[in-house]
């Protein structure tokens, strides 16, 4: 019994000796195991955290009811806000990281954290709310950046991976595949046209790469599709040549400079595809042309229908809006349409005459902070003006009272309803007629 133990307690010390010194297999068959890390290696020092701080005043009604019976001053009270996101290097010379308009909107105060733990202060160089892509900017050395990948060249079934920051816990990469190419027409995304993966994609996510097999950067994650908030296996990001484009713009302007065709479209009802003897679900009809529009000087008529925009299917009113957003300004833009059953074609350009956002300090010093775009048609018939979509805390523009919602609608009381009348119009010493809530008021910009 004794020798028996003795030989079994040998030859446990053995096995243990022989685990201790086995390690995971290398390769198979002679065939090394596939891995990402090579490649992650190489990305995630291009991939950054973002924390954003917001300081929103808030009145208390107790405290303005107090001061009042008192004879008080009413201070409102601070309160801090904070979120996390994730950013993508892609200059690491002059220290350019792409995130998504969210992650940034409204920040007061925004710090990105490096993959080796580094801190920076950022500056905000542009944010597009369209597209919901934003530049941030740091002062450091030794950065990486990210290569971009043509982001035309993805297919469905193309294996992908996103790295980011998920609910703050730190970088995390996932992945997956390529589940779908340009998607759009989901609710409240602004301009569309998504790469849809099933990479796990969480909050805080948000502004961060995914990449290729290659490690080249293809997408910048921004949304999730969840009925729960968290992933669910659907996931979106905005291709890589889309963003890039948007990036230049941003670092060139402070925005992103669109125009407009100068159309308004509606989509085909069974009923309006019976009178014009069309099919439902192609096109979208033509019910109003602007004058002197991109749209009227190539001769598009109301009641055409058009079917295709520089070769992307129309088929509804949302889609139309969705491709006209994404055109560049002084770039070709071709229209497939029919007039009376016979199909035509037509060449044409949106300008800089022809813009539909402009920021207010290109028209006046007095109106920086402001970004202004042409009234949307489905207002048109209530109202008129010049619409102030977003106006900057504590810019010039705030401290002279102007409001989102607010609506230009005369310079030295002469009427404007575009930003072409209203650049034209607008001089040093200008009066402005401010419509808001039902009510006008005359705002002079001079000294």
């Amino acid at each position: 019994m004794k020798n028996m133990m003795k030989s079994l307690t040998g030859f446990l010390l053995l096995t243990w000796g022989l685990l201790t010194q086995a390690a995971l297999p290398t390769a198979i068959d002679g065939q090394p195991l596939p891995s990402l890390a090579p490649v992650l290696e190489k990305v995630t020092p291009a991939v950054v955290n973002i924390n954003t701080q917001s300081v929103q005043y808030v009145r208390s009604r107790n405290n303005d009811f107090y001061s009042w019976f008192y004879g008080l001053p009413s201070a409102p009270r601070e309160r801090v806000t904070q979120s996390l996101g994730s950013g993508v290097i892609v200059d690491a010379v002059q220290g350019y990281i792409v995130t998504n308009h969210h992650v940034v909107n409204d920040a007061d105060e925004i710090s990105v954290v490096l993959h080796d733990g580094r801190q920076y202060k950022a500056q905000l160089v542009g944010s597009d709310e369209g597209t919901d892509v934003a530049v941030i900017q740091i002062e450091a050395e030794n950065l990486t950046a990210l290569p971009l990948a043509d982001s035309g060249e993805l297919r469905v079934g193309d294996f992908v991976v996103a790295v980011g920051n998920p609910f703050g816990l730190g970088q995390t990469v996932t992945s997956g595949i390529v589940s779908a190419l340009g998607r759009t027409s989901l609710s409240g995304l602004g301009y569309q046209n998504f790469i849809q993966t099933d990479a796990s994609i969480n909050p805080g996510n948000s502004g961060g790469a995914l990449i290729n097999l290659r490690g080249e950067l293809v997408g910048i994650n921004t949304a999730i599709f969840s009925p729960s908030g968290g992933n669910v296996g659907i996931g979106f990001a905005i291709p890589s040549s889309l963003a890039d484009r948007m990036m230049h713009q941003l670092v060139a302007y402070g925005t992103v400079r669109r125009g407009s065709l100068g159309v308004q479209v509606q989509d085909i009802t069974p009923r309006l595809a019976k009178a014009f003897g069309i099919q439902t679900n192609q096109g979208v009809l033509v019910t109003a042309v602007d004058p002197d529009s991109p749209a009227d000087r190539s001769g598009l008529q109301a009641g055409d229908v058009i079917n295709q925009i520089n070769g992307n299917k129309i088929t509804s009113q949302k889609q139309f809006q969705n491709f006209e957003g994404l055109i560049e300004l002084n770039s070709d833009v071709t229209l497939s349409y029919s007039r009376d059953g016979k199909e035509k074609r037509l060449l044409t350009q949106i300008t800089e005459a022809d813009r539909n956002q402009m920021r207010g300090a290109e028209l006046h010093p007095a109106l920086k902070g402001v970004n202004l775009t042409n009234l949307p048609h489905k207002y048109r018939d209530s109202y008129q003006g010049v619409l102030l979509e977003s106006v900057e805390r504590n810019s010039d523009a705030w401290r002279l009272g102007l409001r989102a919602g607010d609506l230009i609608t005369a310079v030295d009381k002469k009427e404007v309803a575009t930003l072409k009348q209203l650049s034209q119009k607008i001089q040093k010493d200008a009066l402005l007629s401010i419509y808001r809530n039902g009510r006008y008021y005359l705002l002079p910009l001079g000294d």
